[in-house]
């Protein structure tokens, strides 16, 4: 009962979203994306932004660290000036490793403050570990097998692909990958926000299960990584143990 409260809350909030939002493209783990903000702001607070600006250059420099960067790119994303924006979107394109995220972050942030500015209305984004494109957000899906020791046979494969395109193409979603494997089979997929993603799976499980049952009733549906083999099985395990909602969602 409280899983379905919760889903219905985030349906809500969904609903209510204004006009002007932006959806983080980039898939960044959101461990690095909740340890960005918690940085930026003991950063702001120190009240320094403007000396972070000025030598906003260092960003390009081989001789400064890594953590200073770091700090350059959080405070001056809070700065509304366009040659703030301009200075992260250039490190954006030469950044690798862990600070391109942090990089990927800021400029994201950067440019709505700019955009709240320039349109003088509040603009809200929107981040998860998957990332999404425009006004639709990638989701990592795991159907599970009922014969969980067996992959399925090329013809459920079928059946299963092309019935979750169809129900993606009803929904204007679209369709990534899809990997099949013993006792389940994972698809990324995009889907606009305001989708009802328990009727799409449920709808995709329903179809299937009139050519031969082979889908379980329970899936995996989040949007915050994609998960690992072992991952999956742990949570394959703890099914068996617990009495599980006949949809289980791992979202933010």
């Amino acid at each position: 009962m409280e899983e379905k409260q919760f889903y219905h809350q985030i349906q809500k909030v969904l609903d209510s979203l204004p006009e002007n939002f932006s959806i983080l493209e980039e898939q960044i783990d959101i461990e690095i994306q909740v340890k960005y903000f918690k940085t930026a702001n003991k950063i702001r607070q120190k009240g320094n932004a403007e000396e972070y600006f000025k030598n906003r250059d260092e960003l390009f420099l081989p001789e400064i660290d890594v953590e200073r960067k770091r700090k350059i790119l959080l405070a001056i994303a809070a700065i509304d000036d366009v040659k703030a924006f301009r200075a992260i979107e250039k490190f954006v394109t030469i950044a690798e490793g862990e600070i391109k995220q942090w990089a990927v972050l800021a400029m994201q942030e950067s440019r709505m403050l700019i955009q709240s500015s320039l349109l003088e209305e509040q603009q809200v984004f929107i981040s998860t570990g998957l990332g999404g494109k425009g006004r639709k957000l990638r989701y990592y899906v795991v159907f599970i097998n009922k014969k969980q020791n067996e992959i399925l046979t090329p013809t459920q494969q079928k059946l299963l692909k092309d019935e979750l395109i169809y129900q993606l193409n009803q929904n204007n979603g679209e369709f990534e990958s899809m990997d099949f494997s013993e006792g389940f089979s994972t698809v990324l997929v995009m889907l606009p926000l305001q989708t009802d993603l328990k009727k799409l799976f449920r709808d995709v499980i329903d179809e299937c299960n009139q050519y031969g049952d082979f889908l379980d009733d329970d899936l995996i549906v989040t949007n915050v990584k994609v998960m690992s083999r072992n991952e999956i099985i742990e949570m394959l395990k703890q099914k068996k143990e617990e009495d599980f909602d006949d949809f289980e969602e791992l979202d933010e």
